[in-house]
């Protein structure tokens, strides 16, 4: 039977790139010369998290102005990074801000796509496996057009992969 399974993966070669260049341009720009700014990715694999230190909440949004851009230059949707982290004050003038790197698809959002496969009225079936939604049908065609429902209607950057005929 054909299927296909729903994921929630950014590109992590990409992002380390992205932030390479982002710690790159931040070094360099006179703005940020002689403050402490600067993005961190971390390195424990099961970790994936990206940090941003800088003097002021006005400069950690500048540096994640700088690795937004560098993220979309990499084809990486910027929509994967979760900054809804309140800004810390670590010592003296010093802030930072904890981004979290969003990857695998939670309960929540596997029950709103399940929810979005039913009421499209496709004959496919959505089943929730770990931090994947495996969608199976009879016709490659009602899987192809149930991709393109999700595309459009979840707002997380959902990707397909392990399409079986």
């Amino acid at each position: 039977m054909p299927s296909f399974d729903t994921v929630l993966e950014p590109n992590l070669v990409e992002v380390r790139n992205a932030v390479d260049q982002a710690g790159k341009e931040i070094a360099t720009r006179f703005d940020f010369k002689g403050s402490s700014a600067r993005v961190e990715l971390a390195d424990k694999p099961t970790e994936k998290t990206i940090t941003l230190y800088g003097d002021s909440d006005f400069q950690i949004g500048q540096v994640k102005d700088v690795l937004v851009a560098k993220l979309s230059k990499r084809s990486v949707d910027a929509r994967f990074i979760d900054d809804s982290a309140k800004i810390e004050k670590i010592g003296g003038d010093k802030v930072k801000q904890v981004l979290v790197l969003k990857a695998g698809i939670n309960a929540e959002l596997g029950k709103k796509i399940q929810g979005i496969v039913k009421q499209s009225k496709l004959k496919v079936q959505a089943a929730i496996q770990g931090d994947t939604v495996r969608v199976t049908g009879a016709k490659r065609d009602d899987l192809q057009a149930a991709m393109a429902l999700l595309k459009k209607d979840v707002d997380v950057p959902l990707s397909f992969n392990n399409f079986r005929d």
